[in-house]
């Protein structure tokens, strides 16, 4: 029985991760769950029944996230060779160093550019296969490098794998077709966000008393809820916030994740951080497809123009819904793709690198 560690460092790598685990232990593979004592981690995982072992807490402060990567390291190279694990996958620094020092084989996934996360890039040069989605295929990552169709947000929302709950609706008093808006409030915490900014507390401010006017307001966010927001915190649980995404009217935030998750679900998409317009796939995502906008700090007066002229335009919806499907023709099933890369290492990498299709 073949043994895979996949190792959870985010909330958004839960989701991204879900379905592959189902999809190996319905063929037989053993597959163990490593994660940060995170709450929200934590929390996700309990919601969808799949067992993990703790490596320990997150860290804020950028030396502490170092000094813990480093214990999570030992942890999980103790996993790997006690239980013999024969492939490790995950976003993560410390699969790649752990496969250099046994006979695990590491599949590193990364969709964040080089000149954005070099220390997270030079982490994962270790590894045995490193995945990126298309968007990145300019960049040199090597000859164990896998240019992918897809990104990761479709491992869990390609419509093979995802369908929206009209139930969740229900539990907010709403119905399909009703007006409202999600927004989601980072808080830039990552060892990549160092100096980054995203929407102040007057802006999130005006940006909600905008909104309200014409339908409910609903915010997500990282951390506690400013207390001037605190009546529009979202009342639901966290493994509900795809099918709240698919229905809304608009999504407006400083996330990267979200504001990709709401666009490739076909639901007007508006970002304002420092990021925008540096990085490729949400570059490819706002410019190829037409599924987001994007705004700096500096250019919030612009980004509330836009607000407005997507908040009263009633068609669109079924424009950002045509504009889906055109990207969902170029693209892949993601977990579909990382199951058959699997199953079928090694020769499903030079099936992948010769551009054999899993469609």
């Amino acid at each position: 029985m073949k043994k895979v560690l996949v190792d959870i460092n985010h909330p958004a790598h839960v989701h991204l991760f879900k379905h592959l685990i189902k999809e190996l232990k319905s063929r037989g593979y053993k597959v163990i769950v490593t994660s940060k004592n995170v709450e929200s981690i934590t929390k996700l995982l309990d919601l969808y029944h799949i067992p993990y072992i703790s490596t320990g807490r997150k860290k804020d402060h950028l030396l502490w996230k170092y000094v813990y990567e480093f214990f999570h390291l030992l942890k999980v190279l103790g996993i790997v060779l006690g239980r013999r694990i024969d492939y490790g996958i995950g976003i993560s620094m410390v699969l790649p160093v752990v496969s250099k020092l046994t006979v695990m084989k590491s599949f590193a996934l990364d969709d964040d550019d080089l000149l954005a996360t070099p220390i997270f890039g030079k982490f994962t040069s270790y590894a045995n296969v490193i995945l990126t989605p298309s968007a990145l295929a300019h960049e040199d990552r090597g000859k164990q490098r896998i240019s992918h169709p897809s990104y990761h947000e479709l491992a869990y929302l390609h419509p093979n794998r995802f369908r929206p709950d009209p139930d969740v609706l229900t539990e907010l008093g709403l119905t399909p077709g009703d007006a409202y808006f999600v927004l989601r409030f980072n808080a830039f915490k990552a060892h990549h966000d160092g100096g980054a900014k995203g929407l102040t507390l007057d802006q999130k401010i005006e940006l909600v008393d905008f909104l309200k006017r014409f339908g409910r307001v609903f915010i997500t966010t990282e951390r506690t809820t400013e207390p001037e927001l605190a009546l529009y915190q979202l009342p639901i649980s966290p493994e509900k916030i795809h099918t709240l995404l698919y229905y809304a009217t608009l999504f407006v935030g400083d996330s990267q994740t979200m504001t990709t998750e709401a666009a490739l679900l076909g639901t007007p998409a508006i970002k304002l951080n420092t990021f925008a317009g540096q990085l490729s796939i949400p570059n490819e995502i706002e410019q190829k497809y037409q599924l987001c906008y994007s705004f700096q700090p500096d250019n919030f007066p612009a980004m509330m123009h836009t607000v407005k002229e997507l908040a009263i335009n009633s068609d669109s919806k079924a424009v950002w819904q045509d504009r889906k499907e055109s990207m969902l023709a170029d693209k892949v099933d993601l977990t579909s793709f990382l199951t058959a890369l699997i199953l079928n290492y090694p020769q499903s990498v030079a099936e992948a690198k010769a551009e054999v299709a899993y469609r």
